[in-house]
């Protein structure tokens, strides 16, 4: 019932900073927490924030603390990562993910197609 799509990849240098956006369809996206996860090549798929469907309550993987931040906004349908102080460490495809009833974890039940996200040294 609800679908998402990825966008604001790319490639920038060590320092830079990139907003990844998520736009979702469907009636149930205000009721659904939201999250991102990233995996590199060869690695498996790893949380990296998360964000409950009221947006008071917001989870950090340690990497990205103090860097990276999630919002969203329920009248747009969007979910956004704001990542900061990039490091080459943080590459990988960021994955969308979205759940019921419950912060999503890498068994979520909606998932977007992914955007690459490179950084360079």
């Amino acid at each position: 019932q609800v679908q998402l799509v990825e966008s604001g990849g790319g490639l920038v240098q060590a320092g830079g900073s990139l907003r990844l956006s998520c736009a979702a369809s469907g009636r149930t996206f205000s009721s659904v927490a939201m999250g991102w996860f990233r995996q590199a090549p060869g690695k498996e798929r790893e949380f990296v924030a998360a964000i409950s469907w009221s947006g008071g309550n917001r989870n950090y993987a340690d990497s990205v603390k103090g860097r990276f931040t999630i919002s969203r906004d329920n009248a747009k349908s969007t979910v956004y990562l704001q990542m900061n102080s990039l490091k080459p460490e943080d590459t990988a495809v960021y994955y969308c993910a979205a759940d019921s009833n419950r912060m999503p974890t890498t068994q979520a039940k909606y998932w977007g197609q992914g955007t690459q996200v490179t950084v360079s040294s």
